[in-house]
């Protein structure tokens, strides 16, 4: 039957319900009826719609036409519409229209409710059911009218669609003919629904109630397939169309490959149908791939072929030495460009150079010809010396040539390879290495007399080591026994100064006082310089013996200050000491440790004009480290000095009108005592800005 014209676009009110019900009576079926009053209802109310009907009038069992929703949606309506215990099938017989909630059966259908309208004539069952998306009870004006209008127009049409066979039946003896072919054969329509299959078609394509899980969904996957190949061109237009499809075989689970030869006809009702026959080409398939595939593997193969031969070919010319590839018999038949220089000449090439290649063509025959002998049948390799000439410039070459068999699988002589290596180099190395080996016993002779010349000279100055050594502990026992004798009559020089001084002899006057206070006074400082000399000396001798005891810091620090307070009130300086607080005792040479502190004060007093003195001790608990600093305000010392105060007799203005008096032995014997305590004397200073003498030793000193 033909079908209406689509509806045009929704008109308002009355205008639109006539537009329909003229749809309506130009309906030759439910389907039809049932399209047309699901989109007007869709347009006016803006809500999914589905008229539920018969089985086979739509594409979805059950469902007759739908807006709105989607195929699991119509599917699960059309169901719950065919079932006799669902909760639509109630409509079937009760007329009224009611809402149902989401959910009134499982599945959650739509899920804010829907109005339920029965569609039939007044007073007799529901042919069909009208779906509409709404979120309450109440039946819409638009609901309403479109169901009393479709009702008596669905239920005329349903019982006509029943009276007309659906599905074209072929005779008794077709049917035969059909299912005695090999080849599944198919009666669809246009959309692919099936109409007849032969037998072979149904294995594929038809899964019974009865059948597994597996098969049906191999069924409806080749069904799908089946659909999908023939809406590509397979069911439209006129001739013969030729497609390929794959399916699966729905009891061994085999991939197959059909070719679909489809031929669309026309019913003698009118409707088109399409006879679809389904050629079995697995297995032509399969050879065609295998043939391709072999097909491809033998182009890789020519190809990677020719990329070996070019590759070979690039790596022969990127070769600096000369190589000739020669048939069995000794004919040249691939060479490098390097060889091509030597063995090959251009079109444009001279008598001279012609001569000269046919004279190197010659050798290399010459020399190929022992290895090719029957008396070298059993040599594989073969070397020897050549001297080819330069076609170019006449040149000899001297070559060194090595050739080698290539044997087949069966030991047959295939070609001969042979490599030229130019021994230019090589002879011009060896004239070097004899020159070099000449000037190197040239060498070692002068290397013989330097060295009998550096021994003696080593001679020399061992015994001026000796000489020197001897010398310096001659000095320093002179200075030690000197030290001594000086020191004896400047001690009774002192106290008989001091007896004097004391009034011991009677009173003096001021001028002999004045000049006594002088002698005791130099005589002190000759007496300092002497325990300098005497320190110095012993200490260098190492005769200077530690002596370890238990003391505080606080108390030697105390002890010090007293001893220099009237040095200190001369300079009219502010002196200052800060220990810090929990300082612990002290295991070392407490003498050495006073000796230095009170030199470091001494000469930070000397040389502080103005100012201030500072005396710090800290101690370092996780080095176990004593610090004692003297830092003042004085002259400062510059960088490229400071090293230069340290060693023996030096001071910074070493002039005879220097300002300032001394031996220079204070600091150098600070730092070796420093040094026999297990510590060092650290300096920073900078001129004009003070400095600041830092004496560091260990907490207990080890005993050396």
């Amino acid at each position: 039957m033909a079908s209406p014209a689509p509806l045009p676009p929704a008109e308002a009110d009355a205008g639109a319900r006539l537009v329909l019900a003229e749809h309506l009576l130009a309906c030759e079926s439910a389907v039809a009826c049932a399209r047309a009053v699901v989109e007007w209802l869709s347009r006016q109310t803006g809500a999914p719609v589905a008229c539920l009907g018969p089985g086979d009038g739509g594409t979805v069992p059950g469902c007759l036409a739908s807006e709105g929703l989607t195929g699991a949606q119509q599917a699960a309506l059309g169901r719950a519409w065919e079932e006799p215990d669902s909760a639509l099938a109630p409509f079937h017989t009760r007329p009224g229209a009611r809402w149902l909630a989401a959910d009134a059966f499982e599945g959650n259908v739509l899920p804010g409710g829907f109005l339920a309208v029965p569609l039939g004539r007044p007073g007799a069952p529901a042919v069909a059911l009208l779906a509409v998306g709404l979120s309450g009870p109440g039946v819409p004006r638009d609901v309403a009218w479109a169901a009393s209008c479709a009702g008596p127009l669905l239920a005329r049409l349903t019982a006509s669609d029943a009276r007309t066979p659906r599905r074209l039946e072929p005779d008794r003896l077709l049917r035969r003919v059909i299912n005695a072919v090999s080849d599944p054969v198919l009666l669809t329509d246009p959309e692919g629904g099936l109409l007849f299959a032969n037998g072979r078609a149904e294995a594929l394509l038809v899964a019974g109630p009865d059948a597994s899980p597996g098969r049906a969904r191999a069924v409806e996957l080749n069904q799908r397939l089946f659909r999908e190949t023939l809406a590509q061109g397979g069911a439209t237009g006129t001739g013969v169309h030729r497609l390929e499809v794959p399916l699966v075989d729905p009891v061994e689970g085999m991939d197959l490959l059909f070719e679909l030869v489809t031929t669309p006809v026309l019913a003698p009702d009118g409707p088109a149908v399409v006879v679809s026959v389904l050629r079995n080409v697995t297995d032509l398939g399969r050879a065609a791939q295998a043939l391709g595939e072999s097909d491809r593997r033998l182009r890789a193969t020519e190809r990677e072929a020719r990329s070996e031969r070019h590759r070979l070919d690039r790596v022969l010319d990127s070769v600096a030495d000369p190589i000739i590839l020669s048939d069995p018999s000794g004919g040249m038949v691939m060479m490098n460009d390097p060889a091509e220089r030597l063995f090959a000449w251009p079109r444009e090439a001279g008598e001279a150079f012609m001569r000269r290649v046919r004279a190197n063509e010659g050798l290399f025959g010459s020399f190929l010809s022992h290895l090719l002998g029957p008396d070298n049948a059993g040599v594989s390799r073969w070397k020897s010396q050549l001297t080819l000439d330069d076609p170019t410039s006449g040149a000899p070459v001297p070559m060194e040539a090595m050739a080698n068999k290539v044997v087949g699988d069966q030991g047959e002589l295939t070609g001969i390879v042979t490599v030229f290596h130019d021994r230019t180099e090589v002879l011009e190395r060896a004239r070097l290495l004899e020159r070099v080996k000449e000037v190197s016993s040239e060498l070692e002779a002068r290397v013989l007399s330097a060295t009998a010349e550096l021994a003696e000279q080593n001679e020399k100055l061992r015994r001026q080591a000796i000489q020197l050594e001897q010398a310096s502990a001659a000095k320093s026992q002179f200075l030690a026994n000197m030290s001594h004798e000086f020191r004896t009559p400047l001690n009774a020089i002192l106290g008989y100064t001091n007896m004097l001084l004391q009034g011991v002899s009677g009173e003096m006057t001021p001028p002999q006082r004045r000049n006594l206070t002088r002698i005791d006074s130099n005589g002190r400082h000759l007496l300092e310089v002497i325990n300098e000399i005497l320190d110095i000396t012993r200490i260098e001798a190492g005769r200077m013996p530690l002596h370890l005891t238990d003391f505080g810091l606080s108390e030697l620090l105390q002890e010090v200050m007293a001893e220099m307070d009237p040095i200190i009130a001369r300079s009219k300086l502010t002196v200052e000491t800060h220990l810090e607080e929990g300082l612990p005792g002290v295991w070392t040479d407490r003498q050495k440790v006073k000796q230095i502190v009170l030199n470091l004060l001494s000469n930070a007093l000397k040389f502080t004009h103005e100012g201030s003195v500072h005396v710090s001790a800290e101690y370092q608990n996780g080095t176990g480290i004593l610090s004692i600093s003297v830092k003042d305000t004085g002259i400062g010392i510059d960088v490229s000095n400071q090293e230069k105060i340290f060693e023996d007799f030096q001071q910074v203005d070493s002039s005879p009108t220097r300002a300032y008096g001394g031996t220079g032995l204070g600091l150098s014997i600070c730092r070796r005592l420093a040094t026999m305590l297990g510590g060092r004397v650290s300096l920073q200073s900078s001129p004009g800005q003070g400095s600041t003498f830092t004496l560091h030793f260990p907490r207990r000193a080890r005993r050396t």
